[in-house]
């Protein structure tokens, strides 16, 4: 039913790259998703062009990649485009000497600290062991050091999805940042719209990729509002709440990423 019924409605549009979340699609921890490691064996039998775009921000491309090939998926390392990835190219593209709010394993993805100069400013991602008064505090001196410093924000997800239930995310302290400085966060991650440009494959555009997440924000209306289209799954931190008064609506909403995949291929063909 919900095959014929995409099939008619979006008869015209053409799916040639899938840009897939990570942490509550794919996974949630060291766990797939039911059936997703066949179901992305199958995505890429179609001739879909297949790319890893996630917000992750504990854990280095290089990690992201271990796990996953540990749980049974097949990829290459080159397909992986984090959020982290962005922002240590903002970094370096900046020349930026931050002060970071990282966990150790982020941290192998950004440049080194230069300290022959003083910080310019605060980059903050995912960093439990890191939000406390005293790290806090000193984004704080750091970001009231001089009003060009800059705040930096590698996303700022509410929550994120552990096999324990929901977990706070970065974006809590990036808010109380920007309160106490007065300062905006440079957002780097979804739901940017320059994020999702740069996750294209080459030769592509946007109306050409579909993205599937189980964030209804950061992973649907972001890639939406970028020109692709959207499904969202009822995986990770997927709430029903989440889906009322959202613009513009996900071009479908299935029970999870194996679903995905089957609402894509039975388009296709």
């Amino acid at each position: 039913m919900l095959c014929r019924r995409s099939l008619e409605q979006f008869r015209k549009m053409s799916v040639r790259a899938a840009l897939i979340d990570l942490s509550g699609t794919l996974h949630v921890e060291d766990e797939p998703t039911p059936n997703a490691a066949m179901a992305l064996h199958r995505l890429r039998s179609s001739n879909i062009t297949v790319k890893f775009v996630t917000n992750t921000t504990k854990d280095s491309k290089k990690t992201l990649y271990d796990l996953l090939i540990k749980m049974g998926f097949q990829l290459d390392i080159e397909e992986i485009y984090s959020s982290l990835s962005a922002a240590a190219a903002y970094v370096e593209n900046e020349k930026l000497n931050p002060f970071y709010l990282l966990s150790d394993d982020a941290r192998k993805d950004f440049p080194e600290e230069d300290s022959s100069r003083p910080y310019d400013s605060v980059v903050v991602g995912l960093a439990p062991a890191a939000f406390d008064y005293a790290h806090l505090n000193k984004a704080f001196s750091v970001l009231m050091a001089k009003k060009s410093h800059k705040l930096v924000a590698v996303h700022q997800g509410k929550y994120y999805k552990r096999s324990d239930g929901l977990a706070l995310g970065p974006g809590c302290f990036v808010k109380g940042l920007e309160y106490a400085t007065g300062k905006s966060a440079t957002v780097i991650g979804k739901p940017n719209k320059f994020f999702f440009n740069n996750a294209i494959p080459d030769g592509l555009s946007p109306n050409e990729c579909i993205m599937i997440g189980d964030d209804v924000n950061d992973d649907i209306v972001g890639a939406m509002k970028a020109g692709m289209q959207g499904i969202l799954v009822k995986t990770g931190k997927f709430l029903p709440e989440a889906l009322e008064a959202i613009s513009p609506a996900p071009t479908a909403v299935v029970k999870n990423f194996a679903e995905a995949v089957d609402w894509i291929l039975c388009r296709k063909h």
